[in-house]
């Protein structure tokens, strides 16, 4: 429980310091039409780049980098290259209260996550390891069996 404590006020202090927050105020379209909008093109243009882990470019890009470049290249928001520290940023949303931008997570193995955007209808935007940059439905059977949270990062 110190361990716990220790690192929570560590946390907080570093939130202070003189840069700011880095992960929270991102400059998101106020509309959910302008970030559908913005999400698609990022599609268009990332649309079939393969899967590869650890990759951040056109050559190939994981789940995590995707998120990572889709967010630093529409709204200049740096978010942590990894799944593990994506889902602990924002707060959480029910499934059934997603917006477009909510971020999507997945438990699809005993240690492995999965992150995608959602836009919205349903669908969410992201690199699946067997298709590359897809969009997919959440009401998938294999989607909806793995789902475990949404995250949100302005009201």
């Amino acid at each position: 429980m110190r361990v716990y404590i220790a690192v929570l006020v560590v946390a907080l202090l570093a939130g202070c310091s003189s840069n700011g927050p880095r992960y929270s105020s991102p400059n998101l379209p106020d509309s959910d039409y302008s970030r559908r909008a913005d999400l698609h093109g990022q599609y268009q243009s990332w649309k079939g780049t393969p899967y590869r882990l650890g990759g951040l470019g056109r050559s190939g890009i994981d789940c995590s980098g995707f998120v990572y470049r889709v967010f630093d290249d529409l709204y200049g928001m740096k978010l942590p290259r990894t799944t593990e520290s994506q889902v602990e940023l924002g707060y959480s949303v029910d499934r059934d209260e997603l917006e477009v931008a909510d971020l999507v997570f997945f438990k699809t193995g005993w240690r492995t996550r999965h992150v995608g955007i959602y836009i919205g209808g349903g669908e969410f935007l992201h690199a699946s390891t067997s298709r590359g940059v897809v969009i997919s439905s959440l009401d998938n059977p294999y989607w909806r069996r793995h789902y475990w949270t949404s995250r949100r990062f302005a009201d």
